[in-house]
């Protein structure tokens, strides 16, 4: 004759229902708050309810675990290849306008293309940044390049020579084209104080010579 459970037997065992339960429920809580560390470990065979829900827990928390990892190694490597993407950039700046030190002190600045509002930042910066470690005397910005310039262009580079001058520096402009020279007269640009060459070489020979003003 099979023993029926006593009422005490099934108050325990609902209490100890119960306590998995509330076990299951503070790991759930855990992992909800981002911690991946907790585990279940009962004593309830695979094949018993609270068993099997711990199983699937503990399975859910490595999974997670797993797929945290991965997404850690793909934010490392994306945050690499954003630091590449932005070390090429600065280079691809560095080689579009280029600031070369012909001699000691006398420095040459290419321009190349459209200069934008931007980009004349970029330069003027990195420009009065090497007058400054180079003690440089003479600044020659070459604009051969250029083959169209516009109030807003001259006015680019102008502010750029102003800025050399200010740091006592003696400030040039070269392989300035027909076109662009109808256009800075037809515009009404006042070059000022700055001179302008019609290449490079006639800039730094009239530097060499002495025609242009040695700042120190």
């Amino acid at each position: 004759m099979n023993e029926q459970p006593t009422t005490s037997d099934s108050s325990e065992y609902a209490s100890e229902l119960l306590e998995a339960i509330s076990e299951v429920l503070g790991v759930l809580r855990a992992v909800s708050d981002g911690d991946l560390s907790p585990r279940l470990e009962f004593e309830y065979p695979d094949t018993h309810p609270v068993g099997a829900l711990a199983e699937s827990v503990n399975s859910m928390i490595d999974a997670l675990g797993e797929a945290r990892v991965s997404a850690q190694q793909r934010f490392g490597e994306l945050n690499k290849r954003i630091d590449e993407i932005e070390r090429q950039r600065e280079a691809i700046r560095t080689l579009a306008v280029p600031v070369i030190e012909v001699w000691k002190g006398v420095l040459c600045v290419p321009v190349v293309g459209v200069l934008d509002s931007m980009q004349a930042s970029e330069v003027t910066t990195t420009l009065l940044s090497a007058v400054v470690a180079k003690k440089a005397r003479f600044v020659v910005v070459d604009v051969t390049g250029i083959d169209v310039m516009d109030t807003r262009s001259a006015d680019h580079f102008l502010r750029m020579a102003r800025a050399v001058m200010l740091l006592g520096s003696s400030c040039a402009l070269s392989g300035i084209r027909p076109a662009i020279a109808g256009t800075i007269v037809h515009l009404g640009v006042d070059l000022g104080e700055v001179r302008t060459f019609r290449t490079m070489r006639d800039a730094l020979v009239s530097y060499v010579s002495g025609a242009i003003t040695r700042r120190t």
